[in-house]
C-alpha cells in the first residue's frame, strides 16, 4: 500500500439536472440551516446560563445540541458553496476530514441518545440514588467515552482513504464528502472499507438501539409499578422528548439505509434528497421537540426573549 501522491481534487455535486435552480434551492436549505444554528445554539446558551438546567439530563441534551451543530457546520459550507458559487472542487485532505467528522458525529449522536436513555433509566428506576450515580464527573466521563468511541471507530477507514489511488472519475454524488462515495472512486482493494462500516453500524448503532429498547422496557416496568396514575403519567412524560428524538434519528437512519440498500433503481434525486433529510431533519427537530415538551426549556426561552422589565 502506498501514499497517494496524485492528489487531484474531487468534484462535489449539487442537484444534477437542476443547476439553474441551485440559487432557489439554496433558500430553503439556508432557512433550515439558520433554524438549526439558532435552535441548538439557544439550547446550549440556556443550559450554560440557567443554573436550573445544570442537571445530567440537560448536560446530555447539550451534548446532543453540540453534535447537531457539529454536523451542520461540517456540511453547510460546502453545500452553500456549490449551490451559490458553483464551486465544486474540494481537496482530498479537506474531503477526507469532512467525511471523518460527518461519520464520527453520526456515531456520537447514537451514543448521546444511549446516554440520555441511561439518564432516564436511573431517574425513574433508581430516583433516590440519581444524584449520586450521575455526578458531574460521571456525566463528563460518559461524554468523553461517547466521543472517543466514535472518533476511534471511524478513524481506520478514513486513514486508508489517504493511501488509495483514485483513477476513476473524481465526481462525488453529493455536495459533501461521504466515505461510501469516495471509495467508489478508488482503484484499489476496498474490501476492508466496504465491510468495516457494516461491522461498526451493527456493533454500535444497532447495539445502542437494542440497549435503549431494553432500558425502556425496564422503565415501563418500573412505571407500571407506581400506584398513582398521576405519578405514572408524570414519570412517562419526562421520557417523551427523548423518545421523539429517538424516533426522528432512527427513522431517518432506517430510511437512508433502505434507500441505499433497496433503492438502486430509484432516481438519483431520491438518494440525494434522503441524504439531506438524514443530515438536516434530526438537528432541526431536536430543539423543537425539547422546546415544546420540556417546561424548563420553555421557561428559559421565554426569559431569554422577553424584554427586560423597566423600573418605575
Amino acid at each position: 500500500m502506498w501514499l497517494n501522491t496524485t492528489a487531484s481534487p474531487f468534484l462535489l455535486t449539487g442537484f444534477p439536472g437542476m443547476e439553474k435552480a441551485h440559487h432557489w434551492i439554496s433558500i430553503p436549505l439556508l432557512v433550515v440551516y439558520s433554524c438549526i444554528l439558532l435552535g441548538n445554539g439557544t439550547l446550549l446558551f440556556l443550559i450554560r446560563d440557567d443554573h436550573n438546567l445544570h442537571e445530567p439530563m440537560y448536560y446530555f441534551l447539550a451534548m446532543l445540541a453540540a453534535t447537531d451543530l457539529g454536523v451542520t457546520l461540517t456540511t453547510m459550507p460546502t453545500v452553500l458553496r456549490v449551490l451559490w458559487l458553483n464551486h465544486r472542487e474540494i481537496g482530498q485532505g479537506a474531503c477526507f476530514s469532512q467525511a471523518y467528522f460527518i461519520h464520527t458525529l453520526s456515531i456520537v449522536e447514537s451514543g448521546v441518545l444511549l446516554a440520555m436513555a441511561y439518564d432516564r433509566f436511573v431517574a425513574i428506576c433508581n430516583p433516590l440514588k440519581y444524584s449520586s450515580i450521575l455526578t458531574n464527573t460521571k456525566v463528563m466521563k460518559i461524554g468523553m467515552g461517547v466521543l472517543m468511541r466514535a472518533g476511534l471507530s471511524i478513524m481506520p477507514i478514513i486513514v486508508r482513504l489517504h493511501w488509495f489511488p483514485y483513477c476513476q472519475s473524481h465526481v462525488l454524488s453529493h455536495a459533501f464528502c461521504l466515505h461510501q462515495d469516495v471509495i467508489k472512486l478508488a482503484c484499489a482493494d476496498i474490501t476492508f472499507n466496504r465491510l468495516y462500516p457494516v461491522v461498526v453500524v451493527f456493533a454500535m448503532v444497532l447495539l445502542d438501539f437494542f440497549i435503549i429498547s431494553f432500558s425502556y422496557i425496564l422503565i415501563l416496568k418500573a412505571v407500571m409499578g407506581i400506584a398513582s396514575g398521576e405519578e405514572r403519567a408524570k414519570a412517562l412524560n419526562t421520557c417523551v422528548s427523548h423518545i421523539c428524538c429517538l424516533l426522528v434519528f432512527y427513522v431517518t437512519v432506517v430510511g437512508l439505509t433502505f434507500i441505499h440498500r433497496f433503492g438502486k433503481h430509484a432516481p438519483r434525486m431520491v438518494h440525494i434528497t434522503m441524504s439531506y433529510i438524514y443530515f438536516l431533519f434530526p438537528p432541526f427537530m431536536n430543539p423543537v421537540i425539547y422546546s415544546i415538551k420540556t417546561k424548563q426549556i420553555q421557561r428559559g426561552i421565554i426569559r431569554l426573549f422577553s424584554l427586560p422589565h423597566t423600573r418605575a
